[in-house]
């Protein structure tokens, strides 16, 4: 299965270049994503635009498939990638600030997703189990009777990427899936999970 890692956004908030890019434990943060997906037997495919042309030539470099899109916000550039791609079969579509993911959430992910039988699949943790540096609440609600947040990391159809999906919603009570990078704060945290000093 194909995956794509949305890296086209500015990384304001942590103010240390392009967000991607930073180093989490000594190696860039979309390394960790990209390595996860490998590892999980699936196709990473990168997603950057003109706010991420060093992420574009860290790509190269790694010999990692990129797609460059316009930069319209997420959704329009996700579309855009999976179109330009011409990929009609499930595919992931990830963030790139999320280094504490691992092959095992990947297959836990699609295994859920294979045998829901459903064309899509969103995953959440619970609201309980997200902090951010920033102070701000992420976007939550209930899932399976629980306020939940959304990971970031989806299984969408490609030949349905234009239109609504009838998705599955997975929620995994894992603090790791919890640390999405938007704040410095936020990058230390993922710092000790990686470490293995949660």
């Amino acid at each position: 299965m194909r995956a794509v890692i949305m890296a086209g956004g500015a990384g304001s908030r942590l103010n240390l270049g392009e967000k991607p890019l930073v180093l989490c434990y000594g190696r860039p943060m979309i390394s960790y994503v990209v390595d996860a997906f490998y590892k999980a037997g699936h196709e990473p495919v990168v997603a950057v635009t003109s706010l991420t042309p060093m992420t574009q030539n860290w790509c190269q470099a790694q010999g990692i498939e990129f797609c460059r899109a316009k930069g319209n916000g997420y959704i329009p550039d996700m579309v855009e990638v999976v179109t330009t791609l011409e990929e009609t079969s499930p595919l992931f579509v990830c963030v790139s600030d999320i280094p504490c993911i691992t092959p095992a959430h990947l297959k836990t992910i699609e295994t859920a997703y294979k045998a829901s039988g459903k064309s899509a699949c969103s995953t959440w943790v619970p609201a309980s189990l997200m902090t951010s540096g920033s102070g701000t609440a992420c976007y939550s609600q209930e899932v399976n009777g629980i306020m939940a947040c959304p990971v970031g990391m989806n299984i969408l159809s490609g030949d349905k990427i234009k239109e609504p999906q009838d998705e599955l919603q997975l929620l995994l009570s894992d603090p790791r899936l919890a640390v999405n990078v938007n704040t410095r704060a936020d990058l230390v945290r993922a710092g000790r999970f990686l470490t293995g000093y949660s």
